[in-house]
């Protein structure tokens, strides 16, 4: 029998990260369910002008995963203290606030380029801390 996988799931290169975001998929029960995506920044990787010839690669990643593996879903998970976003964030001050703005757009951009490209896609946002606690957006 084949098996089902649930989700794709994409997340960022950062090292740190790698066993936060594979500890969470596998509490969410999907230990060998996803496929993975893995690219500098994540959503604003995927959706960032200064990135932007990254856009194309992912959307044929995503639309091959979704033929090969019959992905229902996309799981995003941006984190804090992320170098795209300190990139995008130029000579501005990086504090919270500017952090927690970028994530959200990189999300609405997401979104809005998933309902156009794969409406019936289902989506979930997060962002996952230095700590492991992860927020939805």
């Amino acid at each position: 029998m084949k098996k089902k996988y649930k989700a794709m799931v994409l997340s960022c290169i950062d090292p740190r990260f790698q066993s936060k975001v594979f500890n969470y998929l596998k509490m969410r029960n999907l230990y060998e369910k996803y496929s993975s995506f893995t690219i500098a920044g994540a959503a604003i990787g995927v959706t960032h002008v200064k990135f932007k010839s990254w856009q194309k690669t992912f959307i044929e990643n995503l639309s091959t995963s979704i033929q090969l593996h019959k992905i229902e879903k996309l799981i995003v998970i941006n984190h804090k203290d992320c170098g795209a976003a300190k990139l995008i964030n130029g000579k501005k001050i990086f504090n919270k606030t500017n952090e927690d703005k970028i994530h959200k757009e990189s999300f609405q951009k997401l979104e809005r380029i998933l309902k156009k490209k794969f409406p019936k896609l289902n989506y979930e946002f997060y962002v996952i801390s230095l700590r492991s606690s992860i927020q939805r957006y």
